[in-house]
């Protein structure tokens, strides 16, 4: 035998042997792993580990070295590079534009102050429960969110339904970055497009904005009365011909005649828009640069795009106070309207307001804490991204109220009658709101790069759910660095393919029903059936005891609670008040053609499709009668546990021959722990 070391790692050893009778003697045993061997026991004195025999057999040998937790093949997926990266991913996949656009909207229309208390009830007791287990989830079995199921392989099709779900969410939503590139690329310009109504796009009805026309009026009215002329019909005059009828603001005219060009409805589709199709593919391009490298890239990205919005926010927040009308704003954003409590429709907005922004049941959470090392403390993630998404939408609302404030001190209208949502409020109040500033195109500038900062960070936690979830599913193909770049920029191309109907004239009624339908029975139905699996199915005390593995400390009794009871319930509700509510939408006054909605509700339907094919596909595979079956794959499969070797044996031990139960005994563990724990 002659072996040759040309490295002293033992893990990076190349030998060179001219005799394979030697390796026949070894039992098949490779010769580095040989010789790592003898270099241990010379390290430790001859005391040398035996490596576990079912590692053996694969011809594996599990690294020792106290120093470090897993061997290198336990994170070849890739790993964040600093646990603030993920932070930050995470913080930053929650908190998106709906903070900004929705949040204040559904403050306004229930009652003000009032709302939070159903909101950050079902934060708390909802939000944060699921957060907390769908980052479990992904840190503990290393994997995306299409193999994660494998702990109850009947319900395996749930992790397509998420990655379909991602996908959906990542073919429409950058539309909206695509909006707010071409808003950002006009507030260079001088005067602001939508500042005025000199355009060739504004109408006979067009008006500068709310703010000029209500002081033309009232300069007519002072006049009139001062001249001592017949008063109230001078009045009834004035707002005749001050207010147009049927006026619209430059904003607004803005908005609809050059940004959109919207045609008449939904069956109009137009031609495709020079400067969407632009804003679309720069927004893609921008996506894929922050993406190509996977985690590694975007966790860099995230310092930026994550804080910045905070920086902005508070910028926004300083000038807003100094506003006349800014504090009364915000005096109607705090004030409680408490009657609006009785009402269960506050409640159900308030609770998928908390589950729509928060991001669970899409499958971005699980995929970013995959790339966690082990022993991460996701508990502390958990609380640490549930609360900046709560808060950070708490924090907006005084951002948003003191504009409005001030928009309504201005115009003498009423908070309320600037009620809006969606791309409404954020690209046509509040630009309008940005011309009564000082400097209106700096503040404009800051504004839009603040929306595309919390879009883009959004967009990357379902577009890697997407992408993980191939490159796990193929790994011969997209495995390894260069691939999943290639993978990555295919995926871009062909959802930005996908995405040209959205800037086309009819964009914006394509957009709003697939936003409307794409998610709105899957996200709480995904919900509900997380914690049946988790909290009953796989059982919370055994999946307490899973984290205890990572963390050292098994789940406290008040997240055992949540799972198997608050949590489920809220959700079932939710989705069951989503069908018995059901309303179609409507966009400015126009009313979808019945085969729209129709298409909607079929892409509603699309998600779900794996989940019943994927367990008949299961069912007919294993062998036994119904009931057999059923208990088979109600349990986990032989792949499912920790990712990291050297706690695999500790998961067996604890798992191994776990005694049958009573059905009240269960229910006692799952929500109240081990009586030995």
């Amino acid at each position: 035998m002659c072996c040759i070391l040309r490295k002293k790692s033992c893990k990076q050893i190349r030998y060179t042997c001219n005799s394979e009778h030697f390796l026949r003697s070894m039992g098949g045993i490779r010769t580095d792993q040989v010789l790592c061997i003898g270099l241990k026991m010379r390290k430790t004195n001859g005391l040398a580990k035996q490596p576990p025999m079912e590692m053996q057999e694969e011809g594996k040998l599990e690294e020792s070295d106290s120093s470090s937790s897993s061997s290198e093949g336990d994170y070849h997926r890739g790993t964040w590079s600093h646990k603030l990266d993920f932070l930050l991913s995470v913080i930053g996949y929650s908190v998106g534009v709906s903070n900004i656009w929705r949040f204040p909207y559904l403050c306004i229309r229930n009652g003000g102050g009032a709302f939070l208390i159903p909101f950050f009830f079902f934060l708390i007791f909802c939000g944060i429960p699921l957060y907390f287990l769908e980052l479990c989830l992904g840190q503990f079995s290393g994997v995306s969110s299409i193999f994660v199921w494998k702990l109850c392989p009947l319900f395996k099709g749930l992790g397509f339904l998420m990655v379909t779900v991602s996908a959906m969410m990542s073919w429409y939503y950058i539309t909206v970055l695509a909006w707010v590139l071409y808003y950002l690329v006009n507030s260079f310009y001088h005067p602001l497009p939508w500042s005025d109504c000199s355009e060739s796009w504004n109408t006979a009805h067009c008006i500068e904005s709310r703010i000029k026309d209500f002081n033309n009026v009232t300069n007519t009215i002072v006049q009139n009365i001062t001249s001592n002329s017949s008063s109230l019909y001078n009045i009834s005059l004035a707002s005749e011909t001050g207010i147009k009828k049927n006026a619209t603001t430059a904003a607004k005219e803005f908005w609809q005649r050059r940004v959109l060009r919207i045609s008449e409805g939904f069956d109009e589709a137009g031609s495709v828009q020079p400067h969407l199709i632009v804003g679309l593919l720069v927004a893609w391009v921008l996506v894929f640069l922050c993406l190509m490298k996977g985690v590694k890239s975007v966790g860099k990205v995230v310092y930026v795009t994550a804080v910045l919005p905070y920086i902005l926010l508070t910028t926004f927040l300083i000038r807003g106070l100094m506003l006349e009308g800014s504090m009364e704003g915000i005096r109607h954003y705090l004030t409680p309207d408490f009657s609006r409590l009785t009402d269960f429709q506050v409640w159900l907005e308030a609770g998928i307001q908390v589950f729509y922004s928060l991001g669970p049941a899409w499958g971005g959470l699980i995929t970013m804490s995959s790339y966690n090392k082990f022993n991460n403390n996701c508990f502390r993630d958990a609380i640490i991204g549930s609360l900046a998404d709560g808060l950070t939408s708490f924090y907006a609302g005084f951002v948003i109220f003191a504009l409005l404030g001030h928009l309504a001190a201005m115009t003498g209208l009423k908070i309320s009658d600037m009620a809006d949502s969606g791309p409404g409020l954020a690209l046509v109040v509040y630009p309008e709101a940005m011309l009564t500033l000082p400097f209106p195109h700096l503040w404009a500038v800051l504004f839009f790069l603040m929306l595309l900062t919390l879009g883009i960070d959004s967009q990357f936690g379902t577009f890697e759910t997407v992408s993980s979830g191939l490159a796990d599913a193929f790994p011969q193909y997209f495995s390894g660095g260069k691939r999943k770049t290639l993978l990555t920029a295919g995926l871009c191309a062909v959802l930005f393919v996908l995405g040209i109907p959205f800037s086309t004239n009819g964009g914006m009624y394509y957009f709003q029903i697939v936003d409307w339908y794409a998610a709105s029975l899957c996200v709480t139905l995904t919900s509900f059936l997380e914690c049946v699996i988790v909290g009953w199915i796989y059982g919370a005390d055994r999946f307490s005891k899973d984290v205890k593995l990572m963390l050292g400390t098994e789940v406290h009794v008040v997240i055992r609670f949540c799972w198997c009871i608050v949590t489920p319930l809220a959700m079932l509700a939710a989705f069951i008040l989503t069908l018995t509510n059901y309303q179609p939408p409507t966009y400015e006054g126009y009313t979808y053609p019945v085969h729209a909605r129709v298409i909607g509700f079929l892409l509603s339907l699309v998600p779900l499709i794996p989940l019943p094919i994927t367990a008949v596909y299961y069912f007919r595979k294993v062998d036994g009668t119904f009931l057999q079956r059923l208990h088979k794959l109600t349990q986990p499969s032989e792949d499912w546990g920790p990712h990291v070797s050297k706690y695999k044996k500790g998961y067996n031990k604890i798992h191994h021959n776990t005694p049958d139960e009573t059905p009240l005994l269960t229910i006692k563990r799952n929500l109240l722990g081990s009586p030995s724990h």
